[in-house]
C-alpha cells in the first residue's frame, strides 16, 4: 500500500484539527467573560439570562417510562436492520430465518399492546 491511499484520511484529520482549534480559539477570543466582582459569578448559565427557580426540578415518572420504552423499542428495531440486510443470503443458503424473526416481531407487538392497555403511552389521564 502506498501513502497516496492514506492521503484522504490525512486531509480529514488535519481538517478536523484545524476546525477544532479554530472554534475553540474563536470562542476564547470572542466569548463573554464574567468579572470577579459580578453577582453572576458562579451561577448557572442559561441562554444568557439569569436562572430562575430551582436548579433541581422534579419530573414525572411518565417521562422516564416513555424514555425507557423508546430505548427498548429502538434497540429492538435495530435488531431488524441486520436481519433485513442478510435475509437474501440466508434464503440462498436455505437457512430458515423467517419464523424466528416473526416470533421476535410477535413479542414486540404483544409488548406494545400491553403498554397501550396499561396506559403507559398516555400523557394525560
Amino acid at each position: 500500500m502506498s501513502l497516496e491511499a492514506f492521503f484522504p484520511v490525512l486531509v480529514q484529520i488535519v481538517l478536523a484539527l484545524v476546525i477544532t482549534v479554530g472554534v475553540i480559539g474563536a470562542s476564547h477570543l470572542l466569548g463573554q467573560r464574567i468579572r470577579e466582582n459580578s453577582p453572576f459569578k458562579g451561577t448557572p448559565y442559561e441562554c444568557g439570562m439569569p436562572a430562575e427557580g430551582t436548579t433541581h426540578t422534579r419530573f414525572s415518572v411518565k417521562f422516564y417510562v416513555a424514555a425507557m420504552l423508546f430505548i427498548l423499542f429502538d434497540i429492538e428495531i435495530m435488531f431488524l436492520i441486520p436481519w433485513a440486510v442478510v435475509y437474501r443470503d440466508f434464503i440462498s443458503k436455505n437457512i430458515p430465518i423467517l419464523l424466528p424473526i416473526l416470533f421476535f416481531l410477535f413479542v414486540l407487538i404483544v409488548g406494545l399492546f400491553y403498554e397501550m392497555k396499561k396506559g403507559a403511552l398516555e400523557w394525560e389521564r
